[in-house]
C-alpha cells in the first residue's frame, strides 16, 4: 500500500482544509482539526485523518451542521449547559471548557452537559485538557446502540466510552483512562471492515448473539460488552450520564454515527471536573505519586494512556503515514 508521510502541522493543516471545503465554519474545522492533530499524534489512526471523509461527508449529507454555533448557557452556579445545534461535538465542548474551567476551580466541582451533538471522538483527548488545567476530569459519551443487553440480541446502548483524566503534582497529567463499554471500539472493527480483515473472535456478535470474526457480520448485529454483564451496566452507566442527564437521545433513538441516513444522531456528552484543592490539598497529589508508582515500579506494567505517552514522543519527530487513497478522499473536499 503506497503512503504519504505528513508532520503533524500538515495534519492539521489538511483537516481544516477539508472540513471547511465541506462547508464547515473555520471555528469548528480548526477545533476539530487539533483534535484529529492530537489522535494522529497517539498513534489512534482509526479516530485520525481516517475519520476526516466521514465527517466531510457528514457535512455534506446534513448529518452535521457544519455552521452551527453552540449555544452555552449557565442554569446554576455548578452546572453548564451546552447546545450543539447539531454541529460538531469539538467546538461544543471547547465552548464549554471556557467557563467549566473556571467555575470549578471557584466552585470545586462542576457538571457540564451537551445534547444535541455528534461522535466527539478520542474522549481522552478532551478529558486530558481539563488535567492540563489542575482538574480531575471525568467524561461520558453515548453512541448510537451497538450493544445488546446479557441474554438479548437486540442493541440497546451505544459502546459508551468513559474517560478520567489525572493531574499530577507538576502541572502536567499523571494518567488518562479512556475506555468503552464494549471489549474495543467500534470503529476499530469499522476500519477492518473497510480493509477487507477480520476481526478477533470475542469482539462482537452476529444478529443470532452468536460470535463472528467478520466485520461486516458484525456490524449487523452487536457489539460484544467488556466483561460481559459488567460490561453492559457500565455502558448503562453512560447512557445515564450522558443522554438522560444532558436530555440527548437515547442510543436507540440515534441514527447511525455512519452512513448518510438518519439526519443527525444528536448524542450527547457529560463532564465533571473536580478541583482537587477543594478537597483533599496537597494530600491529592501524594496519593497520586504513590498509587503511579505503585504501577510503574512493577516489571511489564504501566498507567493508563502510557504507550499514547510514548507514541507522542516519537510521532512528534517522525510524523505520520498516510495511505495514498485516504489523502485523495480528504483532499476531494478541498477547495
Amino acid at each position: 500500500m503506497s503512503t504519504q508521510h505528513l508532520n503533524l502541522e500538515e495534519v492539521e493543516k489538511l483537516t481544516v482544509e477539508a472540513l471547511t471545503g465541506a462547508g464547515t465554519r473555520s471555528e469548528s474545522a480548526s477545533s476539530l482539526a487539533r483534535a484529529v492533530r492530537a489522535t494522529e499524534r497517539d498513534g489512534i489512526p482509526s479516530h485520525g485523518l481516517l475519520y476526516v471523509p466521514t465527517y466531510c461527508e457528514h457535512v455534506r449529507c446534513g448529518k452535521v451542521d457544519g455552521e452551527a454555533i453552540p449555544e452555552v448557557s449557565n442554569p446554576r452556579p455548578s452546572s453548564i449547559q451546552v447546545d450543539a445545534k447539531t454541529g460538531f461535538a469539538h467546538p461544543a465542548i471547547d465552548d464549554g471548557f471556557e467557563a467549566l474551567i473556571h467555575l470549578a476551580k471557584s466552585n470545586g466541582c462542576v457538571g457540564m452537559t451537551v445534547r444535541n451533538s455528534y461522535n466527539c471522538g478520542v474522549l481522552g483527548y478532551h478529558v486530558e485538557r481539563l488535567a492540563d488545567a489542575g482538574l480531575v476530569g471525568i467524561a461520558f459519551t453515548n453512541a448510537p446502540a451497538s450493544i445488546a443487553p446479557v441474554g438479548g440480541n437486540k442493541p440497546v446502548i451505544g459502546t459508551n466510552p468513559f474517560a478520567l483524566a489525572v493531574p499530577d503534582s507538576s502541572g502536567g497529567v499523571s494518567f488518562v483512562l479512556d475506555q468503552s463499554a464494549s471489549v474495543v471500539a467500534k470503529s476499530e472493527i469499522m476500519m477492518r471492515a473497510r480493509e477487507g480483515h477480520s476481526i478477533p473472535e470475542g469482539w462482537a456478535l452476529d444478529s443470532n448473539g452468536q460470535p463472528t470474526t467478520d466485520p461486516e457480520v458484525a456490524l449487523k448485529g452487536s457489539m460484544a460488552p467488556s466483561g460481559g454483564y459488567k460490561g453492559f451496566g457500565t455502558g448503562l452507566l453512560v447512557e445515564v450520564m450522558a443522554a438522560a442527564l444532558s436530555g440527548a437521545m437515547l442510543g436507540i433513538q440515534a441514527s447511525p454515527f455512519s452512513g448518510t441516513t438518519g439526519g443527525p444522531p444528536r448524542t450527547g456528552q457529560c463532564f465533571l471536573a473536580l478541583d482537587p484543592n477543594a478537597y483533599s490539598g496537597s494530600e491529592f497529589n501524594e496519593r497520586i505519586s504513590a498509587l503511579a508508582e505503585a504501577i510503574n515500579s512493577q516489571e511489564g506494567a504501566r498507567l493508563p494512556g502510557a504507550r499514547r505517552k510514548e507514541n507522542r514522543q516519537r510521532i512528534d519527530i517522525e510524523g505520520v503515514h498516510v495511505a495514498d487513497s485516504v489523502i485523495e478522499k480528504i483532499k476531494s473536499y478541498c477547495v
